[in-house]
């Protein structure tokens, strides 16, 4: 099973999300969506992540963090597990809770933070189960509404201070906010089936880009496409690395063997992660069978030949480099 693209780094925001197992009810009854938020609170706690907002549905929930630590996992590995502990022991049932691992999605805190915490809050009102946010019970907005000390644990200050400097004004400014209608570009996000391992800025995420170009080549974390060169940018390294011009890649004599070529599909697929489909039409090759066969080809190869595996290298150094000259 291919593993999820986790980048954790101290300061590091998230969107998270998991679902029941079948979609399965994860929160039956009162005391169940209490466990869950007494656990949310023991995290804060004991592992020193910031919760910024949080909202429990029958099926799912959605959180909305930050890790001082740079412990994204560990404290996942707390709340899931111990929550699925606590649930089999209370209502008597046995083995796995959750649909598997939970999803995350890396934010640009400086510009997401909000829009991501209104969505949260938002989500009763969209699936029709209140008509006023401050009628549901199990999302941290009532949590921002009061000044009670029972909601320290909840980290409000992160959000108010990106929403306004004026201390008096928060609570309104709040409101006002929480009334506005969630973007299109954020509900769009969470209609899709797969969720972005990344949401920000171009800037930000060409700085995740440069700080994690390490996680290219892990071809069993799907997502890495995210942080890849654009495919211009694997063909000319493979041309430079080569010397050779870009349309010498795109053509082959028979009986010939066209490595240049052979490389910058192989790195095509494992960087970028294009179909075959797509690798065919971007070097005119008609059958998929002949581009999964080079790719095979290569990857093979790349295990006995020294020389080759010493261009692939050099190949992915340079582009490697290139983060840091962006």
């Amino acid at each position: 099973m291919s593993r999820p693209l986790r980048i954790q780094y101290s300061g590091a925001c998230y969107h998270l999300m998991n679902r029941g197992r079948r979609r399965e009810t994860i929160f039956p009854k009162k005391e169940d969506y209490i466990a869950f938020t007494e656990i949310l609170k023991e995290t804060v706690s004991a592992w020193n992540i910031k919760i910024v907002a949080y909202c429990l549905m029958s099926n799912h929930y959605h959180l909305l963090v930050q890790t001082p630590e740079g412990n994204l996992s560990r404290c996942m590995r707390h709340i899931n597990g111990v929550y699925t502990q606590r649930y089999n022991r209370r209502n008597r049932h046995d083995g796995q809770l959750f649909r598997g691992r939970y999803k995350s999605i890396l934010l640009d805190s400086d510009n997401y933070l909000t829009v991501l915490a209104r969505y949260i809050h938002h989500n009763p009102l969209r699936a029709g189960i209140v008509s006023r946010l401050e009628d549901y019970a199990w999302s941290s907005h009532k949590g921002y509404l009061s000044k009670s000390s029972q909601w320290n644990w909840l980290d409000k200050e992160s959000f108010f201070e990106l929403l306004t400097h004026d201390k008096s004004k928060r609570l309104r400014e709040y409101k006002e906010f929480m009334n506005e209608e969630d973007p299109e570009e954020i509900v769009n996000v969470f209609k899709k089936k797969n969720y972005p391992s990344i949401l920000g800025t171009e800037e930000f995420i060409n700085w995740v880009k440069e700080k994690y170009s390490a996680f290219l080549f892990k071809e069993e974390i799907p997502e890495t496409k995210l942080l890849a060169p654009d495919k211009e940018k694997i063909i000319l390294a493979v041309c430079k690395e080569y010397k050779v011009k870009m349309s010498q890649l795109y053509g082959i004599r028979r009986g010939a063997v066209n490595e240049p070529r052979n490389i910058a599909i192989y790195l095509t697929r494992y960087m970028w992660r294009d179909s075959l489909k797509e690798i065919g039409k971007e070097f005119k090759i008609v059958k998929y069978s002949s581009v999964s066969s080079i790719i095979e080809s290569v990857k093979s190869n790349l295990i006995s030949n020294k020389r080759l595996k010493k261009h692939v290298d050099n190949i992915k150094r340079d582009l490697q480099l290139s983060y840091r000259q962006t």
